[in-house]
């Protein structure tokens, strides 16, 4: 026996439990996998198995048999954004707190539902954007606008390339299928546009103007393959240029994005935007102003290396564990009205760039 409190886990997706059974000496919850559900038995009492032995997960042939396990504190759902209300909602009716997925719904008329629903049932609701409980993350931000490691951000450049060969797909994949949520900008574009708001904006959404938007998309066999969106927030000045696509993929460990400030700058570095490893701190000379920025070879960085722990889900788990314990509705991380400020500025990305999903 741990000792520790207890959140019991249910998983509507797979991926997810090899963090939750991780033996991390710093967590504060002991997480455990209640139950599982599947579209297969066979294929899911194979899982707990191998993922989690030590722990015997009621296995479930349907999502909604999970929803009605009364042992069950939160369920985590990680089906395809199309899917994201629909099982959001019918988890939040059964009176189960959830975490799900990025792109947390196709549309932010969907998230106020959701949003309304967890009110009206009183349950916990949050996006799962791992990438905003990375200590690298959350370091970066405190960097930049506690410490102003570079002075006043004024401009970003954020991109995540992930190649996939939409063509050569059946049509039920769900980087195809519409009825999915299929195309770069709610399964990777979301990230570019993460780094920019966090680099660009305030503290809180309700501190912050919504930026100006121009945006283009591209489609291939009718989905979204590649989009470019320039924001500029009109009371500083403040730009970002946001970009992702399926039709190229970046090189592991390269810059995906660069902050700049009046006093320097930073790259960060990392497999993949969504799973940063390194940022870079480059400070402007001083004393020679008409060459304030000299080649590399001629100045020092200060670099700063974040190792992964798992998969990179352990933080949010524990957090969100946190979150169930202390009682809260909203994650102290990715609270509603932060969710809907990012599904907002997604849907005019779409709506510039023509892209609209069955149903809207």
């Amino acid at each position: 026996m741990s000792g520790l409190p207890k959140v019991r886990w249910g998983i509507i997706t797979q991926w997810f439990v090899e963090d939750l059974v991780l033996d991390w000496p710093e967590g504060k919850v002991e997480h455990v996998i209640q139950a599982i559900g599947t579209s297969s038995i066979e294929k899911g009492q194979e899982f707990a198995r191998t993922y989690c032995p030590k722990q015997k997960p009621k296995v479930y042939s349907s999502y909604e048999e999970v929803y009605r396990d009364s042992e069950v504190d939160i369920v985590y759902i990680g089906t395809p954004h199309g899917f994201h209300y629909r099982d959001c909602m019918e988890a939040i009716s059964a009176g189960k707190n959830v975490l799900c997925e990025k792109s947390f719904t196709l549309n932010a008329k969907q998230a106020k539902e959701i949003f309304n629903a967890a009110r009206e049932k009183n349950v916990y609701v949050a996006e799962a954007m791992w990438l905003r409980h990375r200590p690298l993350f959350t370091e970066l931000k405190r960097l930049l606008h506690e410490e102003k490691v570079i002075g006043d951000v004024f401009r970003v450049f954020s991109d995540f390339a992930s190649g996939v060969d939409i063509a050569s797909l059946p049509p039920t994949s769900r980087y195809r299928n519409l009825e999915l949520g299929a195309g770069s900008l709610l399964d990777i574009g979301v990230y570019s546009l993460t780094w920019a708001r966090m680099t660009l904006g305030g503290s809180t959404p309700d501190q912050d103007e919504i930026p100006r938007i121009m945006a283009a998309q591209t489609h291939e066999e009718g989905v979204e393959v590649t989009t470019s969106t320039i924001l500029r927030y009109p009371s500083t000045g403040k730009q970002g240029i946001v970009t992702s696509t399926t039709k190229a993929l970046g090189a592991p460990g390269e810059v995906f994005a660069v902050v700049h400030g009046t006093d320097g700058y930073v790259e960060i570095e990392g497999r993949t935007p969504s799973a940063p490893e390194s940022f870079t701190v480059w400070n402007k000379q001083e004393g020679n102003p008409d060459r304030a920025f000299f080649p590399r070879d001629m100045c020092q960085g200060k670099k700063y290396e974040f190792p992964t722990l798992g998969r990179g889900f352990v933080h949010e788990a524990e957090r969100t564990a946190l979150d169930i314990l202390e009682g809260r509705k909203e994650s102290r991380i990715m609270p509603w009205a932060e969710t809907l400020y990012m599904m907002e500025i997604m849907d005019e990305i779409r709506r510039q760039g023509n892209t609209v999903y069955p149903g809207e």
